[in-house]
């Protein structure tokens, strides 16, 4: 019997009640990789600045290479580990710089992770943080062909095989968005601007990529939510980037591959696909909803309105993470969850 696999998404920047703050959809990551072969998710889900956590069964995918994973254009390779290459913003100060180094150093020498080397861009790379109508936050790089320059050096002449980017985030955010978000009740407002910076890299190189913001230290605030508080403890949020990297599966691109393996995955292996039911709108659900794989919508409030319905995805809506679980393990027996309600139907005859 092949491996039952299941991809979990909850989109970046989009105000999730459960995933939109600093790693708090890992819970959710951790419960369901207990009932499923392989978990593949997002750095949104695992990332949470100085806390991590090692789910042995779960595949770290940048959300570019999941779209692409979808629509059946690249498969995934797992591996035992990755060498990876840190980037670092010409726009950080030579303090906060130290400061992220010393965190790949001690992932290296705490963990035992690979890191090949550093590059520091060769010009600043002027993040912009952006807020859409709907609420959701995007952004922009002012300087992307300093990024990719910086990519090619790691990857072209120290090896690196993933890439781990830490970019200099503007402080003057929307004092209201960020009060809300550190608060634990609004839109992280850097998150769609991280999502551009992976994205590029992905697509350029092809290669595994995460990035980790960086800012000064916040004053201390003791009425902070605990969904926001990982951001709090340390100087970097570098920690699980680097952790979620070094295992984080190899892109197949087109199946022009002449040396396959039994653990490759592609799209038409997908089991089962888990997302918010606000939030179906992305490349990788439409794509999936295509094949012959379960579409589970579950209620987590977002600031988008995108519903499977008027876009013709075929869907079982829950109404929790919890229940997501319970489903995703009949589905995974052959039960049909009708079977585990009180009351289950007759057969109709058909014309009759």
């Amino acid at each position: 019997m092949r491996p039952y696999t299941a991809i979990l998404i909850i989109p970046t920047g989009i105000g999730a009640a459960i995933g939109g703050y600093a790693g708090d959809a890992l819970p959710v990551a951790k419960a369901m990789s207990q009932v499923v072969d392989r978990l593949i998710t997002h750095p949104n889900v695992m990332n949470g600045a100085m806390l991590y956590w090692n789910i042995p069964n779960s595949l770290y995918v940048e959300g570019y290479g999941l779209d692409k994973l979808a629509a059946g254009e690249w498969g995934l390779r797992p591996v035992h580990q990755n060498k990876i290459g840190l980037i670092l913003d010409q726009g950080i100060e030579p303090e906060l710089r130290l400061r992220q180094l010393q965190a790949g150093d001690a992932a290296r020498a705490t963990l035992g992770l690979s890191l090949t080397d550093y590059v520091i861009t060769d010009a600043e790379l002027n993040v912009e943080v952006r807020t859409a109508a709907s609420g959701a936050s995007w952004g922009t790089i002012g300087n992307p062909d300093s990024l990719l320059r910086a990519a090619d050096v790691l990857i072209n002449q120290t090896g690196a095989n993933a890439i781990a980017v830490v970019a200099r985030f503007p402080e003057e955010v929307d004092a209201v968005a960020d009060y809300n978000y550190r608060m634990g009740k609004g839109v992280d407002p850097i998150a769609g601007a991280e999502a551009v910076i992976s994205h590029l890299i992905v697509r350029e190189f092809q290669i595994p990529c995460a990035h980790a913001p960086a800012f000064l230290p916040p004053a201390l605030d003791s009425h902070l939510s605990p969904r926001s508080a990982a951001e709090e403890i340390g100087y970097t949020f570098l920690p699980s980037v680097l952790v979620g990297l070094h295992r984080a599966p190899q892109f197949i691109v087109g199946r022009q591959n002449d040396y396959p393996t039994m653990d490759d995955i592609w799209a038409n292996q997908v089991d089962a696909l888990i997302v918010p039911a606000s939030s179906c709108g992305s490349s990788a659900v439409l794509s999936l909803s295509q094949q012959q794989c379960a579409i589970v919508t579950v209620e987590n409030q977002t600031q988008v309105h995108v519903p499977p319905q008027p876009l013709g995805v075929k869907s079982l809506q829950v109404n929790s993470y919890l229940e997501a679980i319970g489903v995703i393990a009949a589905h995974k027996a052959g039960i049909n969850p009708s079977a585990l309600r009180p009351a289950i139907t007759s057969l109709n005859l058909l014309n009759h």
